[in-house]
């Protein structure tokens, strides 16, 4: 006797299941896509904010070309009081992007003025080429704490000597010897 169920029945729910984990598969995709995404804008705000505390830093130190000094701590480049009128080397305190804490400070060994920053992000950067050109060291950077934004000295001059230096031996001229002159 028949029950009056088709033969068909179970193929609509695998059809329903397999419709399921493809869409499961497609969300998985967008969101690694969407996670590759937000972390190339979190690496490009980095070079920007980064290259704002380089910049500020070199304002700082050519402020006073007499007497040039490096910022002791962020609050100098935010409220710098060396003028009458306070400069403002840095709008505001920027946060790591990577983090979302703060940057790391690179101290310069004789003064322990700050010389730079970088982000103690863990991980490795997706972008490894087609920096600018005062960025071309973070090229094939292995970690973000490998993109470091130092503001490159100058050199220093030289101290100045008390004792008067010889002239080099080859600018002295030399007289040709008595014995030598004919032969």
């Amino acid at each position: 006797m028949p029950t009056g169920k088709t033969a068909q029945s179970g193929f609509t729910y695998l059809l329903v299941l397999m419709l399921i984990a493809l869409i499961g598969m497609g969300l998985a995709a967008a969101g690694t896509l969407w996670r590759t995404e937000a972390q190339r804008d979190h690496e490009a705000d980095l070079l920007f904010i980064g290259d704002q505390y380089r910049e500020a830093i070199r304002s700082y130190y050519e402020l006073d070309p007499a007497q040039p000094r490096l910022p002791q701590s962020i609050d100098d480049l935010l409220e710098d009081n060396r003028r009458p009128n306070i400069v403002r080397h840095l709008r505001r305190a920027w946060r790591d992007p990577l983090t979302n804490g703060e940057f790391a400070l690179i101290r310069e060994p004789d003064t322990q003025g700050i010389v730079g920053v970088y982000s103690p992000a863990p991980g490795r950067p997706f972008k490894t080429a087609g920096f600018s050109a005062k960025d071309e060291a973070f090229k094939d950077a292995k970690s973000y704490a490998r993109w470091r934004f130092v503001m490159v000295l100058p050199p220093r001059a030289p101290a100045a000597q008390t004792s008067p230096q010889k002239p080099p031996e080859s600018s002295v001229p030399t007289a040709p010897r008595a014995g030598n002159a004919g032969r």
